[in-house]
């Protein structure tokens, strides 16, 4: 019986755990990561290396094949350090421009805010009624 409870309390607190926005948004963010990383390595593979091989390429290799010995393949490395570049280049791209947008947000929301009508009125009312006062007293004194 004791057992049952620590399982079944176990199951509920690892239940709240991963079900939690920031273990599944990670959970999201790891896939689409991949994913990403998967077009960005297409990207360089197959649009930016053709492009850029003929200006690198040793004896006629394509440069990400070049290894040196005892089989130390600095070709696939280099091109892994390209890919991280690109990555972290569209990442900050992307994250700047979050940024940005954010900040608009802010500014928009930090522009005088609108009151409600009631208010604003009551505001004007109180405002006249210390200026009378004020006149009343100058003329008084």
């Amino acid at each position: 019986m004791a057992r049952r409870r620590r399982v079944s309390g176990f199951m509920r607190d690892f239940q709240e755990f991963a079900l939690k926005g920031n273990v599944v948004e990670l959970a999201i963010a790891v896939i689409i990561g991949g994913a990403f990383g998967k077009i960005i390595t297409s990207f360089v593979e197959d649009i930016i290396m053709p492009l850029i091989n003929p200006l690198v390429s040793m004896a006629g290799a394509d440069w990400r094949t070049i290894t040196i010995p005892p089989g130390i393949a600095i070709g696939k490395f280099l091109g892994a350090v390209v890919d991280f570049i690109i990555i972290t280049f569209v990442l900050f791209l992307a994250i700047r421009a979050i940024t940005r947008f954010k900040r608009q947000e802010e500014v928009a929301a930090q522009e005088e805010p609108v009151l409600d009508p009631a208010l604003q009125s009551q505001e004007r009312l109180t405002s006249a009624i210390e200026r009378l006062t004020k006149t009343i007293e100058s003329q008084g004194g």
